[in-house]
């Protein structure tokens, strides 16, 4: 079953709170009229969990490393987004959103460190 999956690891249940808090965000950009960014924001926030989770039914070492990198890859698109929302006048804050996200990479980059590792012995 995928909600036992999800409740025995973090960085899941850590990218699916923070995919909803970016549809919400997303939210509010639409009201604004923010079309652009809130489609590329909305895409690469909630893809970091998708591929995470993908990652989760690998063929291979080498193709989780290689799912986990994408959701590396999203996950530092979507800083670059929330960096132009923190920077630009008429958008909602973002402090919450980035240190999730930071949370988040922080995660991602030692499981690509560790499955390396792990890979080379």
């Amino acid at each position: 079953m995928k909600q036992e999956l999800i409740d025995n690891n973090p960085l899941l249940k850590l990218t699916i709170q923070f995919s909803i808090k970016i549809v919400a965000y997303c939210d509010e950009l639409y009201v604004k009229r923010k079309f652009v960014i809130c489609n590329q924001l909305l895409k690469s926030g909630t893809s970091i969990g998708a591929n995470a989770m993908e990652a989760q039914n690998n063929e291979s070492k080498a193709d989780f490393i290689h799912k986990m990198k994408i959701a590396a890859k999203e996950a530092e698109e979507t800083q670059y987004w929330l960096i132009i929302c923190k920077n630009s006048n008429e958008y909602p804050c973002t402090i919450e959103l980035a240190t999730k996200l930071e949370a988040i990479q922080k995660i991602i980059s030692a499981i690509i460190k560790t499955a390396k590792l792990k890979n080379l012995t």
